[in-house]
């Protein structure tokens, strides 16, 4: 059954229209009949300031801000437009980057919020005022049309953005049983702008139970978030896990009540989600593997701990496969490129359909890995050298590229070390042409990279070390951390 989001949306509105969608703790809630309107009244400003099918809009909102990102992200998509998700996080000129680059005709932003000068901005409230709960003549929008770009870093320095349609948003969805039935109430504390914070925002269309969140994650906040709503299910990035269980939460809060434990965006290490089954008693702790690019497609390992390295199998017919970097599959125990396969249309790098990572619905996920002799799926390395720091990704070579701009910067390179709760954070190796203390370099970067992009380490060389090839030897620049 191929639907569109407004038709999940709209379905939800007609059959559970007092029903709670969407709850930002202590801070605003929907339920499905005022999401609906709010939407619709959204989609008739759009359009009145000529928002016409297919513009991309750009969406900016923190995570204090998820109702009304909600509400934009469906009237945008209600409009016959195409919504591009965004963090407030981002520096200045990512966003001024993304948006140039998918073309986004305006913004739809958070209110205090500094946005890039592209087309018109307006806040959510503004466009409100604007219009009425009349619906427009608006074509409703196709399956098969372009929904979402959302923008993730790549190996190549520059964000990518990769589009999604309708009917891969909503695969799966608009069944008599809906997911995570046994729970009244689903806890996470994803960022908006991410595939995992995508993926709640359909579940708060699809699912049964109403989606909690809350302005700020702290491992406190969220232990209380999930014992005064009793949640059933809680999503979290392994970052957090690991903070929940360090901050030592289980001996100040009742955490009973979740059956269910996800998490997303990195493998969960074994040590982490055995902690978990203790502080989470009757939680079934799920690891879950896959991509922007590869979405839905994805692999689910409940915590074994025979299979302490794996994260997987494919599910919900979704296929997942070693091979080469052609595409020759491999034998059972033989590392190579991972590579996954939707159920969903597939998605696309926007603009680039030639880019190498789509091939004939399969996608290379940029991991090295192994499938053993029973299915399950076991992450070797990364390809790249990007760093993964708790629910983000960062490119290294676009830290680079923002450090080389400091005036006494020669060389530098951007690697990932080890952190306790981060999993990785980023590090700077600088040949400078007069001293440069860390302080100042971070001064000079903070407005021009994100938060999780700036380096927690800055280390000054002589001279970058460097293989026969002339390329920045990285490994030795990972070993001389490891000294210091």
């Amino acid at each position: 059954m191929n639907l569109t989001v407004p038709q999940l949306l709209g379905d939800r509105a007609l059959t559970d229209p007092d029903g709670v969608a969407l709850i930002v703790h202590g801070s605003a809630q929907l339920t499905y009949r005022q999401w609906h309107e709010r939407s619709t009244a959204l989609a008739n400003g759009l359009v009145t300031r000529g928002v016409g099918r297919g513009d991309r809009v750009g969406l900016v909102f923190g995570a204090a801000d998820w109702a009304d990102y909600a509400v934009a992200f469906c009237g945008v998509l209600a409009a016959g437009a195409v919504a591009v998700p965004l963090s407030d996080r981002l520096a200045l000129d990512d966003l001024r980057f993304m948006l140039e680059n998918c073309r986004a005709t305006g913004v739809v932003h958070a209110a205090g919020l500094a946005v890039p000068e592209i087309g018109w901005s307006a806040t959510v409230d503004a466009l409100d005022v604007e219009t009425s709960y009349e619906k427009a003549d608006i074509a409703p929008p196709e399956p098969g049309d372009l929904a979402q770009i959302l923008y993730t870093s790549g190996t190549t320095g520059r964000p990518k953005g990769v589009s999604a349609t309708h009917a891969n948003l909503a695969y799966g969805c608009g069944a008599k049983r809906r997911p995570f039935a046994h729970s009244r109430h689903l806890v996470h504390a994803f960022p908006i702008g991410t595939n995992a914070g995508q993926a709640m925002l359909i579940n708060a269309l699809d699912a049964q139970p109403a989606v909690v969140t809350l302005p700020r994650f702290t491992p406190a906040r969220f232990a209380s978030l999930i014992e005064s709503y009793r949640a059933g299910t809680v999503f979290l990035v392994p970052a957090m896990a690991i903070e929940l269980i360090n901050a030592k939460v289980a001996e100040r809060h009742d955490l009973s009540s979740v059956l269910l434990l996800g998490s997303a965006a990195a493998p969960l290490p074994s040590a982490v989600a055995q902690a978990l089954t203790t502080a989470f008693p009757n939680a079934t702790i799920t690891n879950y593997y896959t991509s922007t690019e590869a979405a839905p497609a994805q692999t689910i390992m409940m915590f074994d701990p025979d299979r302490p390295g794996s994260v997987g199998r494919a599910i919900a017919g979704g296929r997942v496969r070693i091979a080469t970097a052609e595409g020759e599959p491999l034998a059972p125990g033989e590392t190579g490129e991972v590579w996954m396969r939707s159920p969903a249309a597939p998605r696309a790098y926007y603009g680039d359909p030639d880019s190498g990572t789509f091939r004939d619905g399969w996608v290379r996920m940029g991991d090295l890995g192994y499938i053993d002799a029973d299915g399950y799926l076991y992450l070797v390395d990364r390809e790249s050298d990007v760093v993964k720091s708790g629910a983000f990704k960062v490119s290294t070579i676009h830290v680079e590229e923002v450090v080389y701009r400091h005036p006494a910067v020669i060389e530098a390179a951007a690697f990932g070390v080890p952190h306790p709760v981060l999993g990785t954070v980023v590090t700077v190796a600088l040949a400078t042409r007069e001293p440069l203390a860390p302080e100042d370099l971070r001064i000079f970067l903070k407005d021009r990279l994100a938060p999780h992009e700036l380096p927690a380490h800055v280390i000054t060389v002589d001279t970058l070390p460097r293989n026969a090839g002339g390329k920045v030897d990285k490994k030795a620049l990972r070993r001389t951390m490891e000294g210091t």
